[in-house]
């Protein structure tokens, strides 16, 4: 299976990765901290390492032995894995459901940072992260040019041409998850050319096409507002660089069309699956456009950077994005958060792991419904934006599966289709 792969090549290729750049910033940790930094390096490799060997070797998953906030709820899970009445007792990295091990890599590189001080704050795939950012430059600087141009009238369009710019941003903010940097281990994955100018030859590929429902949703809460009640949007980010960007540009549209008076943007508490959203990585896409020397993308990180200020988006992180649960247990483990997202009136989930905990990660029928799978997690109307990086995909027409797979047999993990899917809730 495609899990199989990713637990034998893909993983061991990250943790190499963090490995090396933990050595290539030896000299900036001594600059810093002096020899207590140059000691917290070696002590984070050495246990990095450590964890290598144990995943290449199937060892047992072992619990958490740090003091973090949420170590008691990994090792509660991991008994609850331990006594699943078809497992195989003692969880290992090949003989376990691939989303807890996955996610436990990440959790142990945190670990492996925050538990070696002064160096505990240093974010391993920052770097990462940024050059995505800069190499996507032509695309970003496409994306809020075009932006910028549309907002100079948009108070002048019509429904139907505010459906159509709805459309083609919500397309761009899709594609832009094929920038993952988890997906192809670390190796440049950047958004070269502007996402717009391909939306048309996409269409093809959307395999479930639910942008007339959340339109509607968002037009009709428009039509009922009354003077107390505010349209809020949450987006559950996904990877930062051109991605990012573009679900900025969506929430900007949504305020400037008036289709919404407030976003939530739900991004990682910590580093996280390579790629993921930070707070850090939040603000400081945000400065990098304000400061640009390009006068759109500027305006747009100007004007972003107000938003902020003026509580109009707000920024929230949550320790149980990084737990390995999935969703339908939110309403458990997280009652605050599932609280705080039924006061949304939708909810627009990015990206591939989002997917995969909305759906319990599981080897549906391809034609399950999408309401069937999310497993009674309904805290209020919802959207997946995902191109598909893993193999479980439900919501399709029956026979649709089929038919893709017999003319591409990687469908389900090449990142070439995706899918906007709408559930209105209970």
């Amino acid at each position: 299976s495609f899990a199989y792969f990713t637990i034998k090549d893909r993983l061991p290729q990250i943790l190499t990765r963090v490995i090396d750049t933990l050595h290539r910033h030896k000299n900036e940790f001594f600059e810093e901290h002096g020899e207590k930094g140059v000691e917290a390096e070696k002590r984070a490799i050495s246990f990095l390492s450590k964890l290598r060997n144990e995943l290449q070797t199937d060892k047992p998953v072992t619990p958490l032995e740090d003091e973090l906030p949420d170590a008691a709820l990994w090792n509660q899970y991991l008994d609850y894995q331990r006594n699943l009445p078809n497992g195989s007792g003692e969880p290992s990295w090949f003989q376990s459901p691939w989303l807890y091990v996955e996610c436990y890599m990440y959790r142990r590189i945190h670990a492996a940072l925050a538990q070696n001080p002064p160096i505990d704050n240093f974010d391993v795939f920052k770097e990462g992260k940024a050059q995505n950012f800069f190499e996507s430059q032509e695309a970003v600087i496409a994306l809020c040019t075009y932006f910028q141009e549309l907002l100079k009238n948009i108070k002048d369009l019509d429904e139907k041409q505010l459906q159509e710019e709805f459309f083609k941003l919500l397309q761009v903010s899709l594609w832009g998850n094929k920038c993952d940097l988890s997906f192809s281990a670390g190796q440049d994955s950047s958004q070269k050319s502007s996402p717009l100018q391909s939306l048309e030859n996409m269409v093809p590929y959307i395999l479930v096409n639910d942008m007339e429902k959340v339109w509607s949703l968002l037009v009709n809460a428009k039509k009922n507002r009354t003077e107390r009640s505010n349209i809020r949007v949450d987006i559950i980010l996904d990877n930062a660089g051109f991605e990012l960007v573009s679900d900025l540009v969506l929430a900007d549209f949504l305020l400037s069309s008036k289709l919404a008076d407030e976003v939530y943007f739900h991004g990682k508490s910590i580093p996280w699956y390579v790629s993921d959203t930070t707070k850090h990585d939040f603000n400081w896409t945000i400065k990098q456009l304000g400061s640009a020397n390009h006068m759109w993308m500027s305006r747009c990180g100007i004007n972003w950077e107000g938003n902020l200020k003026k509580g109009v988006w707000v920024f929230c992180d949550h320790m149980f994005w990084t737990l390995p649960h999935d969703f339908s247990s939110m309403s458990e483990v997280a009652p605050d958060l599932y609280a705080e997202l039924q006061k949304s009136n939708l909810l627009i989930f990015k990206g591939d792991l989002n997917y995969r905990k909305l759906t319990g990660d599981r080897k549906w029928e391809y034609s399950v419904p999408f309401h069937q799978a999310l497993n009674r997690f309904h805290p209020a109307p919802l959207c997946s934006l995902r191109t598909l990086k893993s193999d479980t995909q439900v919501g399709l027409k029956p026979g649709q599966g089929e038919q893709v797979q017999a003319s591409e047999s990687e469908w389900m993990v090449s990142g070439k289709y995706g899918v906007v899917q709408f559930d209105a809730g209970l």
